[in-house]
């Protein structure tokens, strides 16, 4: 099988570093998108129009000429007609882009000063100013907002920009339960924490750090805010609430209808001049969504761009790099599996797609077998790959991966490219255990709830035969008060405690092998002990085979039978863990046991 050329390759030859700059920002990515691209341009020849209004405008907003009245569209001298007044329709809707688009601002300055700023402070420093807010915020998002800009029109009078003021106080809200959120969530991150320590005043955080992390739905935000200040303005001016002297799209749009039975041809290019601007705006709102929130993780490939990808690679590669048929990968047949071998992953390459449309390949060729009873250790240092590696096996790569080929073999199915095989047997055959025990059970139910409801999707079992096999498995994995552990809530539980609920959830359904990605990170010293004792003895009594995934040496000499040593997605070294601790071949290997020896010799000294 041809492999993916081991370097990560850009082409900087054909697009030069300060281009690929630009379209790695968010308005690159903008300007490559076809629909963000004709809102902008619809958006700048409004904003052009509104502010060139005194120089392209044919005729005064306001003169009328009683020859035209109710002159139709495309009559000589008015494009798109004139109304019941004789005022030309397209110089009133040139001057009415101004009247429209300060509202707009009025609307958006008022909402986003309000509820960004009452959003950062309530979120960072919580207690009685969130209590308020929160009070007036709801109170003021129950409201009805047109209902109530009617009912101030006795106040504010046929003032658009006083009733948009006052819209903005309406719409605060939006902001401020948006900003609120992402800061409460934002303030307890460790470089905020670090931002204290180094002596920076809460509001340099808030200025600098917090408020950073709010840009991006903040815009978005906004967004669509201005298109609901366009469509509140129109239908106000709509309603007779607009002033009658001024040329707002809403005021045009209001003339227009009045004389729909003498002259229906006019209203069409008022109606359509709101409804196709709130549109741009909501549909550039959307754009940004989405290239914001695709910033923060890799790209999804089509298919399509799966080969797409893999031609770039080759092409700027070595010349005798070959593009790969992804039909191909697909088809390579698996090796023949022994009886004993429970699961055999063979040539397995993995990558992901580059912001730029190369591809890293992260896996290269990695082969291990895992057999009947044996503890398979995969050991290797943060980034080596170890963790891609089970993740390919169990099926929860993240969406942006790419499998270049390979197989995982189970049971004579191929589980990379059978995904039926792979839902039947994962959680029956296949146990998984992860690291980070408090965060992989739910908080809102209880452990007995969510052991039985594990145990009963993954066998046929009743609730209460299924209840019964809970409790004996919290027995199995050493837990006392099995009662009383049933009813507790995860953050009731010790960290060692809910690793060992996770372990449970791993056995449920009978599994022939259960796969740890490194059970005792997040453990104590005794704690961890104690769960390498368990996951020993359920592979000693049930015949368990077991992939355990680590970096940490003296784990796999305690516990594995087998171990692999991963280095820059490849297997280095293989063997049974006497010899490879007796006569490591490997230079890598030999440094990281000469490593372990000198953090223990250390440890012993401090001791």
């Amino acid at each position: 099988m041809s492999k993916v050329n081991t370097r990560q390759y850009s082409s900087s030859a054909e697009d030069p570093l300060p281009m690929r700059r630009f379209r790695d920002t968010t308005f690159g990515k903008l300007l490559r998108n076809p629909q963000s691209v004709l809102c902008l341009a619809w958006l700048a020849v409004v904003l052009a129009v509104a502010l060139l209004a005194p120089v392209i405008s044919p005729l005064d907003p306001n003169a009328s000429d009683l020859m035209a009245t109710n002159a139709k569209p495309f009559s000589p001298g008015h494009f798109l007609g004139a109304d019941r007044g004789g005022r030309d329709i397209l110089s009133r809707l040139i001057w009415g882009s101004r009247q429209t688009l300060i509202a707009v601002l009025v609307v958006s300055i008022v909402s986003i000063t309000l509820g960004v700023v009452s959003g950062l402070i309530a979120g960072f420093y919580r207690g009685w100013f969130e209590t308020v807010a929160d009070f007036i915020s709801d109170n003021l998002m129950s409201m009805p907002s047109i209902v109530l800009l009617i009912a101030l029109y006795a106040l504010t009078g046929p003032n658009i920009i006083a009733m948009m003021a006052v819209f903005g106080v309406l719409t605060a809200p939006s902001f401020y339960r948006l900003v609120r959120s992402v800061v409460i969530g934002v303030r307890n991150e460790l470089y905020v924490d670090a931002a204290r320590v180094v002596g920076l005043s809460d509001w340099r955080i808030i200025g600098r750090h917090v408020l950073w992390s709010v840009r991006a739905p903040v815009i978005i935000q906004c967004s669509f805010v201005m298109a609901s200040g366009i469509g509140t303005e129109a239908g106000l001016s709509f309603l007779g609430l607009g002033d009658p002297a001024s040329s707002s799209w809403g005021i045009v749009l209001q003339d227009s209808f009045n004389s729909i039975y003498n002259n229906p041809g006019v209203i069409f290019a008022p109606a359509i001049l709101v409804s196709v601007t709130i549109l741009c705006f909501v549909l550039l709102g959307n754009s940004l969504s989405d290239i914001l929130q695709s910033s923060a993780r890799s790209k999804v490939l089509s298919r399509r761009g799966i080969r797409k990808a893999l031609h770039k690679v080759w092409n700027t590669g070595t010349a005798s790099s070959k593009p790969v048929d992804m039909s191909q990968l697909e088809a390579t047949p698996a090796l023949p599996v022994d009886d004993d071998v429970v699961m055999s992953i063979q040539d397995l390459h993995m990558g992901y797609p580059t912001a730029n449309g190369d591809l890293n390949e992260i896996l290269h060729g990695v082969s291990l077998n895992i057999r009947r009873g044996e503890i398979h250790g995969l050991v290797g240092e943060s980034g080596s790959g170890k963790s891609q590696v089970v993740f390919s096996a169990l099926g929860i790569l993240p969406k942006e991966a790419i499998q270049l080929g390979g197989h995982v073999m189970v049971n004579g199915k191929d589980l990379l490219h059978d995904q039926k095989a792979l839902r039947r047997i994962r959680g029956k055959r296949i146990g998984y255990v992860p690291q980070e025990p408090m965060s992989n059970l739910d908080p809102s139910y209880t452990i007995g709830h969510q052991l039985i409801e594990g145990i009963r999707a993954v066998t046929d079992l009743t609730h209460e035969q299924a209840d019964r096999r809970a409790r004996q498995l919290l027995t199995d994995v050493g837990i006392d008060r099995v009662d009383d552990v049933m009813n507790l809530y995860p953050f009731e539980i010790s960290g060692g405690m809910a690793q060992r609920v996770l372990i449970c959830g791993a056995l449920a359904g009978d599994p022939d092998i259960i796969i740890a990605d490194e059970p005792t990170t997040a453990l104590d010293v005794t704690v961890q002990a104690e769960v390498l004792d368990i996951l020993r003895a359920l592979s000693r009594e049930r015949g368990l085979a077991m992939i355990l995934v680590t970096h940490n040496l003296g784990v796999v000499a305690d516990l594995c039978d087998y171990v692999s040593v991963m280095k820059d997605g490849r297997i280095v070294e293989q063997g049974p863990i006497d010899d490879l601790f007796d006569s490591p071949k490997n230079e890598y290997t030999k440094t990281l046991l000469s490593s372990a020896m000198s953090v223990e010799l250390k440890e012993a000294g401090d001791e």
